[in-house]
């Protein structure tokens, strides 16, 4: 009996499983435009700290000084000696803190209502809510003043607290958030176990809602600590906050820029640290995103 042996067919060639990106690092003109970038943001501050550290006639001299001097502590002694910046510090502190908490409480409260809940008319409120952010801030200047002054708030911190309690801005931005970062499923897990509206905003809406509430409360807090055209208007100089104790050191029929920037420079300090502290949430809220995305 012979047998045959039949030749084996080549392997088939494998399917291909589409095409692979290749991953494309940056190149050296990236890092470039990043370092450039770097440089222009962060020379403002060092400039800042330079003069600040000089003496007054060095300011004006040619060329320029670029390195820091030994003067700093003196100058600062000599913001404290010359203005009540002590006072101005703790008024931005209170005003910008108390606006950053209210504004975060009440941003994640209504934005969780406008996302997840339904009610009649949803639509049309978030829509004025909106609008809202259209209207120039001049032009409610006189009525706000108006305002202020028949309660009895005028050249008190109060004037400025009470009308940035809450944003246009925040409520969008947390709306915006919740659509995406809390799933109805989870929402609706949460009812079947007996939570209520407000629990459910508790134990599951503000665990979700730590990055975007982190990136809300920096941009507020900044906003709130450089404000400087409403507590011109409704504060007296007794009772001042950082930027206007900044217009009050830099009037005169002379301006020393040195003391000028010295106060400056300790009026950046404590934004500084905020970022500090809210940095690594709102580096993991954008890290999230991107690996979500």
């Amino acid at each position: 009996m012979t047998t045959v042996l039949e030749p084996l067919a080549p392997d088939a060639p494998p399917a291909p499983s589409g095409r692979r990106r290749a991953l494309r690092l940056p190149g050296p003109w990236t890092y470039a435009a990043l370092i450039a970038v770097l440089a222009g943001s962060a020379f403002p501050v060092y400039w800042s700290l330079v003069v600040s550290s000089q003496t007054p006639d060095k300011v004006s001299s040619v060329p320029p000084v670029l390195v820091p001097g030994g003067h700093l502590f003196a100058n600062i002694a000599r913001v404290f000696d010359q203005s009540d910046f002590a006072l101005a510090m703790m008024n931005s502190l209170v005003v910008a803190g108390t606006i950053t908490l209210s504004v975060v409480f009440f941003s994640t409260l209504a934005g969780f209502a406008f996302a997840k809940l339904k009610f009649r008319g949803r639509s049309a409120l978030m829509l004025l809510v909106v609008a809202t952010q259209a209207v120039p801030t001049e032009l409610g200047v006189i009525p706000l003043y108006m305002m202020m002054s028949d309660f009895g708030w005028a050249g008190e911190l109060h004037a400025v607290i009470v009308p940035g309690l809450v944003t246009a801005f925040g409520v969008f931005f947390m709306r915006q958030y919740f659509e995406r970062a809390v799933p109805d499923e989870l929402l609706e897990a949460g009812r079947m176990d007996g939570c209520s509206s407000l629990r459910l905003y508790w134990h599951v809406v503000l665990p979700a809602a730590r990055p975007a509430a982190a990136v809300l409360g920096l941009f507020t807090f900044m906003q709130a600590w450089n404000d400087f055209f409403w507590p011109l208007v409704v504060l007296t100089p007794e009772n001042p906050t950082v930027q206007t104790a900044l217009n009050t050191l830099a009037s005169g029929y002379t301006t020393d820029y040195t003391l000028v920037l010295t106060a400056a420079t300790i009026g950046t300090v404590p934004v500084l640290v905020v970022f500090l502290l809210f940095g690594r949430q709102i580096v993991g809220g954008i890290m999230a995103g991107a690996l979500k995305g």
